[in-house]
């Protein structure tokens, strides 16, 4: 009797052991299924587009071109996924981890360096058009394309700064303002910037500052100002790899700001704590007569909120050692994993058509990377500062750190916290460059070790 218990029960833990194989069996089928579903090999439907517009004309012309493709290509629908610039970093990666990435995407060329390290990113060079390479600058193209010749995104738009000044109170102090043949030296803006900055109400306190800056996670300016000054912070050593060095071009640097900031007195102390649009504000209540390294984007505020007599303009890029400005470039990519990238990158060429990105780049208020673009009449005019900004086109530049292994980390976690506490006068420049120099070594090394190139 016993021993016909004991067959039942241990019969029985077989049905429910093979009852439980069979369950997990299905989880694992289903799930597989989903994950392929999520990768495109079961890709159907619209195509998925991310975009970062966030200006509402920018908005309305990425819809715009989007249901003229859908009109022309029944067969090859493309649906818009409005994305943020604040979220889509860990959106991305959370999509390329588990397989649910749009087929196209938006973003800057400097952190989709990482994602192509990793492997998520397709080539485009093989789609590319002889019309899009031959029309798109070669600057933009440098920031995107890998020394094997892989082309990781397509550059559409640029992300270059600018100097926004008050005509009015340069006239009433007797300010000259540069012109494109004669631009302005630091040293210019230094001389300028004391005759600008007044206590115009008497009261013992400045209220009018010569100069503005947002200094709060200012990594990216100070690189891109660095340029100009000949420097880059980022060096090739001896074994060829790249290293950070404070040398004398960004001592330079710093030390020019830290003189107006902490010396002359004439640049905003408030810009410590702020970004570069949160400084519009105080330009528009005639508190700054310049801001320096303010977006290009920063126009389309001014236009939309300057109150009625608000005059303002664009100077050309204030000379160091050059005019050289550094670049970001936005850029439209496809992820490896998509199935149909043929006909997500004849969208894209679709979308950044000649004619189509001067409309994306009027929209946004930024530089386009077509010269036909460029050179379009739209972009020629005075009130709205195009002029100058089309003009500065010759100065752009690319800096090394463009396709380095951990830039992106090294800005996060060492360049930003580091300047913040410079700027907040809690550091000297001696202090800067040992931090800088040793932190950036423990960051860096680790991308090398594991064998990263660009």
């Amino acid at each position: 009797m016993n021993r016909m218990i004991s067959f039942i029960l241990n019969y029985k833990g077989f049905i429910i052991a093979g009852l439980l194989s069979v369950i997990i069996i299905s989880f694992y089928i289903v799930g597989e299924m989903t994950a392929h579903q999520r990768t495109g090999a079961v890709q159907t439907g619209p195509l998925r587009f991310l975009s970062l517009a966030w200006q509402e004309d920018a908005v309305k012309v990425v819809h715009e071109i989007t249901d003229q493709w859908n009109q022309l290509h029944p067969e090859q629908q493309v649906e818009v996924i409005q994305g943020s610039w604040n979220a889509v970093h860990d959106f991305l990666i959370t999509g390329f981890e588990t397989g649910d990435i749009p087929d196209i995407f938006h973003y800057e060329s400097a952190i989709i360096v990482d994602f192509a390290l990793r492997g998520y990113l397709a080539d485009l060079s093989p789609y590319i058009s002889n019309e899009m390479r031959e029309d798109i600058l070669d600057v933009n193209w440098a920031s995107v394309t890998r020394s094997s010749g892989e082309v990781i995104g397509i550059p559409f738009l640029t992300a270059s700064s600018i100097v926004l000044y008050n005509p009015d109170l340069f006239a009433d102090a007797g300010v000259i303002p540069p012109t494109m043949e004669n631009p302005w030296t630091w040293d210019d803006v230094h001389s300028a910037a004391k005759k600008l900055t007044l206590d115009r109400d008497g009261d013992g306190a400045i209220d009018q500052w010569g100069t503005a800056l947002g200094l709060r996670n200012c990594a990216n300016i100070l690189m891109n100002l660095s340029i100009s000054f000949g420097g880059s912070f980022f060096y090739n050593d001896d074994q060829g790899d790249i290293e950070v060095r404070v040398s004398e071009p960004e001592k330079k640097l710093l030390g020019t700001l830290a003189k107006m900031l902490f010396v002359d007195k004439t640049m905003a102390p408030s810009g410590v704590g702020k970004s570069g649009t949160e400084m519009i504000p105080g330009f528009l209540a005639g508190n700054y007569a310049m801001v320096v390294s303010s977006g290009a984007w920063a126009r389309q505020q001014l236009v939309e909120n300057a109150g009625e007599g608000f005059h303002w303009a664009v100077m050309p890029p204030i000379k160091a050692i050059t005019q050289s400005l550094g670049v970001n470039t936005q850029t439209l990519s496809i992820p490896r994993s998509c199935t149909r990238q043929a006909v997500a990158m004849e969208f894209v060429q679709f979308l950044l058509s000649a004619e189509n990105t001067t409309r994306l780049a009027i929209s946004d208020w930024v530089l386009p990377s077509r010269r036909s673009s460029i050179e379009d009449p739209r972009l020629q005019d005075v009130p709205s500062g195009w002029n100058v900004v089309t003009k500065n086109t010759p100065f752009l530049s690319v800096g090394p750190w463009v396709g380095l292994p951990g830039y992106v980390e090294w800005k996060s976690r060492v360049a930003n916290p580091i300047f913040q506490e410079f700027f907040a006068g809690r550091m000297s420049i001696e202090e800067v460059a040992e931090r800088i120099e040793k932190e950036s070594t423990s960051v860096l090394a680790r991308y090398q070790v594991r064998g990263l190139k660009w």
